[in-house]
């Protein structure tokens, strides 16, 4: 944890569950020119989870209003999917700048009434994607701007996971007005990276089951987009995945990159390790790098199979980042200029998640308009 200093922006934070206390709070932290001011929690439990976390010094609220007249510098929202709109109106309305935790809204038609008004009052507006700043997307990014893998094809992205139980809450439940399911919370990520790669969409269709016994929101979904570019990409987002795919299949007129396995951030910061001790940070182990390469003769299923074919080298995995997005709204607080993700941005990644819930629904491809 950085020094507190008299020149930092005071930060407000709504919310001390998952993302709240995971990311936003140790990353806050962790960025020099700002100060974890105040969290909003009633919890008994989690007021002191924060203070053994954050000091003596961190101030709690009951609610978000009192946020809105208290001197800070800017408000973080991490609280439920359906509180993001009203709580993020509130602040802008009060003259406060926001970093909203994905999804924005519900709906793109919320997102952009919310850029509108944050643009009406020159306010920053930001959503915090911390996966653009994940491992293995950078690198795949630096492969990309180097046109390593040519005229790209396809682009295959996953989230899965084996969790046969649901856990229950808001995020599981099957009431519309909680913006829950794996929809809306993995495919946000998935979406906007595809977006920030491959530009925008022209089409979508989209599957999404509820699997697994008890479950009441979508736990196995998959969406393919058709990109204005000609890129397609097919996004798998999914609680029920006995065996994991690869977390990048791309497949370019030149070569593929693959990539197995998940950035180590996340399990960092659950594990309680921070990114400011001057320790190595976002680093894997080199078995864990992916491959850039044409496929060469068919090899038998099992370990071997993931090494690939002839002409393939190892590619080392630049190291993940989620610290970056916490200082691009540091230095855009101060010095003007765009956020590190736009309100518009998340709008658009809005369309494409309203289009692939109806084309689910219906069974039908659905256009998106430019």
């Amino acid at each position: 944890m950085n020094a507190r200093t008299d020149t930092d922006l005071r930060v407000g934070l709504v919310g001390y569950g998952l993302a709240g206390s995971v990311f936003h709070a140790p990353l806050i932290a962790a960025t020099e020119g700002l100060a974890l001011d105040t969290v909003v929690t009633s919890s008994p439990e989690r007021r002191a989870q924060a203070r053994a976390e954050h000091g003596d010094g961190l101030r709690f609220a009951a609610s978000p209003d009192e946020l809105l007249d208290a001197g800070l510098d800017l408000i973080v929202i991490a609280s439920p999917n359906k509180t993001h709109v009203p709580i993020a109106t509130a602040a802008l309305k009060a003259g406060l700048p926001v970093v909203v935790d994905k999804p924005l809204a519900g709906t793109a038609a919320e997102a952009r009434e919310l850029a509108a008004l944050a643009e009406e009052r020159g306010l920053l507006l930001s959503v915090f994607q911390n996966r653009r700043w994940d491992n293995d997307f950078l690198t795949l990014r630096a492969l990309l701007a180097a046109g390593e893998l040519g005229e790209v094809q396809r682009f295959e992205s996953r989230f899965e996971r084996w969790r046969p139980q649901p856990k229950g809450g808001w995020r599981e439940s099957g009431d519309p007005a909680e913006i829950g399911g794996l929809l809306y919370d993995l495919g946000s990520h998935l979406v906007d990276q595809a977006l920030v790669l491959f530009g925008p969409a022209l089409r979508v269709y989209a599957e999404a089951d509820v699997r697994r016994p008890g479950a009441q929101a979508d736990d196995d979904t998959f969406i393919a987009i058709t990109h204005a570019g000609g890129v397609r990409s097919h996004l798998y987002v999914s609680a029920t995945t006995a065996q994991l795919g690869p977390r990048f299949r791309v497949l370019g007129s030149a070569a593929g990159y693959v990539k197995y396995g998940l950035d180590p951030q996340e399990s960092a910061l659950r594990e309680g390790l921070r990114p400011c001790t001057g320790e190595p940070w976002g680093l894997e182990p080199e078995e864990m790098w992916g491959r850039v390469g044409s496929g060469g003769p068919a090899r038998a299923f099992g370990a071997e199979s993931r090494q690939g074919g002839d002409g393939e080298r190892a590619v080392p995995t630049l190291p993940g980042d989620y610290p970056a997005y916490y200082t691009a709204i540091a230095t855009a607080l101060r010095e003007g200029g765009e956020p590190p993700v736009t309100a518009q941005e998340a709008a658009a990644a809005l369309d494409v998640l309203e289009a692939a819930r109806r084309s689910a629904r219906e069974g039908v491809t659905v256009e998106v308009a430019l």
